[in-house]
């Protein structure tokens, strides 16, 4: 008997110490590489010789100009928002109840704007519907610097959020919930109302919530389409930053954005939460089918003219403008040093970019996958449960913060990093750990328990436990997470553009400094490096979607 509770308080202890080993790295990162610098520039915005200056917080939010940014970056948001949900949600539907010929393939194509870097996004739609632009020489319309630009390039970015995220769950309702309300004598937009759309809503929120946060941070997008009129909390931060050099003002926009972004998440929390617990609730069995009926045809033909001329025509045109020099000129030009932009070649920004993705995912993988692991277990405290929520803050918090953070803050030994060429790697791996959490946590969970308990009694270490029970189940699962983490981390602009040295230039930071000078070769230049990286992302989407073992819709 003694010998029992000895063997059950070393498993006791051991696994306390395994947990504690798991969610020390992690931690240790976020502290180091985001609470950290993002602490050390909101101080030195607020702090005035040793002391606060709070009261900067009402003289900031008392100017106008302030004023109306945080207006435009809320109002532009809510109505991107919703023109994403109209738009998008019949292809949900579509997706979700409709089979036809090459489905799987438009399910690909759906998603590529959403895993494209907001830079590629700015400029394709820029070649769109800006000056020289497709709608500018046929019909002399010109929407750039204009709001509906912006709009349009939002719906375009989020339309995959809310077919994946609502269309995954739309498919796992069973529709002879609704035949029966109709059987009983309800129409078919009661049965509707009454049936479906309650079982959707937590999926509608978590969408709308997920499009809400990503346009209320957007900068690459605004940077590019808004020109001097238009201006969001993250290129407004950007702009006191680094061209008025007022960091009491970023600071206190910082932390505006910060709370707002916090607040998002907490609701994002609980509409999920909410989710799961109806998925629970429902049949999750395939209810596709051909499409029935001319209005059905009707439908189907709509979705796939919108996303021909919503996702496809921009993309098209980005494409086309990059061969509009004869013998491949603009990318011939890629090779030159010519015109004092870069230090090197632009074409070396393709090389930089690989690399400090690849180191970037392998950090991302590493300290997403132990953080994955330690909110899987059932001994898991409040500690690590609220490790969770703060996990997806590097996507809220201005990465704009997050890279001029790392300037003022690890320039100091033991963390001098400001010549070191790790720095970008660690700034992108910020924003691909959420992603490697969110893709292994569900497939983690699904492991059964008792597989690591019998292992564990077996004698097998924490260590061997992972290795020969979860390993095995979850490896797909762990190329899916790097695939993810590869694509954000190649086109993070926000934080890059602060800290990428000039003879060493990303792709997104190489594409934004052409765009910034006049001329047409500096223009066809960053339209041939904007359809380089939006071809790379593509292929490391296409590749995802091989690999994908859930079907569900979940990102």
């Amino acid at each position: 008997m003694d010998l029992a509770r000895t063997e059950v308080a070393a498993r006791t202890r051991r696994s306390a110490a395994a947990r504690l080993g798991l969610v020390a790295v992690p931690v240790a990162f976020f502290a180091v590489f985001f609470a950290y610098p993002v602490a050390a520039i909101v101080a030195r915005g607020l702090r005035v010789d040793g002391a606060w200056q709070f009261g900067r917080l009402w003289e900031v939010l008392g100017q106008s100009d302030i004023r109306h940014v945080l207006w435009f970056t809320t109002w532009q948001a809510l109505v991107s928002t919703a023109l994403t949900l109209l738009v998008a949600l019949p292809g949900a539907y579509v997706f979700a109840r409709f089979e036809f010929p090459g489905k799987q393939i438009l399910r690909a194509v759906v998603i590529v704007p959403f895993v494209l870097p907001t830079v590629v996004v700015g400029t394709a739609f820029l070649a769109l519907v800006g000056r020289g632009g497709l709608m500018d020489e046929l019909w002399g319309v010109r929407l750039d610097t204009t709001v509906w630009a912006i709009l349009l390039a939002h719906v375009f970015f989020n339309y995959a959020v809310v077919v994946r995220t609502v269309g995954g769950l739309w498919a796992q309702l069973d529709p002879r919930q609704e035949e029966a309300a109709r059987m009983l004598g309800a129409s078919r937009l009661a049965a509707w109302r009454t049936v479906t759309l309650p079982a959707l809503a937590p999926a509608v929120a978590a969408a709308a919530l997920m499009v809400f946060l990503f346009t209320f941070t957007s900068f690459g997008v605004v940077q590019i389409l808004g020109g001097p009129t238009f201006s969001t909390l993250e290129v407004e931060i950007y702009r006191q930053t680094s061209e008025i050099f007022d960091l009491p003002t970023a600071a206190v926009l910082t932390l505006i954005q910060f709370l707002a972004v916090g607040a998002i998440l907490a609701l994002h929390a609980w509409t999920v939460r909410r989710r799961e617990s109806a998925l629970r609730l429902v049949d999750a069995s395939a209810t596709a089918r051909r499409p029935r009926g001319a209005g059905q045809w009707a439908l189907l033909a709509g979705v796939l003219v919108t996303i021909v001329v919503l996702l496809l025509l921009p993309l098209a045109v980005l494409v086309q403008r990059s061969f509009d020099a004869p013998d491949f000129g603009f990318y011939r030009a890629l090779t030159s040093e010519e015109g004092g932009i870069f230090l090197v070649p632009p074409i070396d920004a393709i090389g930089n970019s690989l690399q400090y993705a690849v180191a970037a995912t392998a950090i991302a993988v590493v300290i997403g996958g132990l953080a994955a692991a330690a909110l899987t277990r059932r001994d898991a405290g409040r500690f690590v449960r609220g490790f969770d929520a703060l996990l997806m803050l590097p996507l809220g918090v201005s990465a704009v913060t997050v890279g001029f953070g790392f300037l003022i803050a690890l320039d100091e030994p033991p963390l001098d990093l400001r010549a070191s060429w790790i720095l970008v790697p660690l700034a992108q791996a910020l924003v691909g750990v959420p992603f490697v959490v969110r893709t292994m946590l569900p497939v983690l969970r699904a492991v059964d328990q008792r597989l690591r308990e019998a292992a564990a009694v077996l004698g097998a270490s924490p260590w061997r436990v992972w290795r020969e029970v979860d390993l095995p189940m979850v490896r797909r699962a762990l190329l899916i997470a790097a695939g993810f983490a590869f694509a954000v981390s190649l086109g993070e602009f926000g934080a890059t553009v602060f800290i990428a040295r000039p003879d060493n230039p990303t792709l997104p930071v190489a594409v934004a400094r052409l765009l910034g000078r006049a001329g047409e070769l500096n223009y066809g230049q960053a339209m041939a490096l904007s359809t380089i990286l939006m071809v790379v992302c593509a292929v490391a989407l296409l590749v995802l979607e091989r690999l994908r073992t859930d079907r569900t819709g979940e990102f």
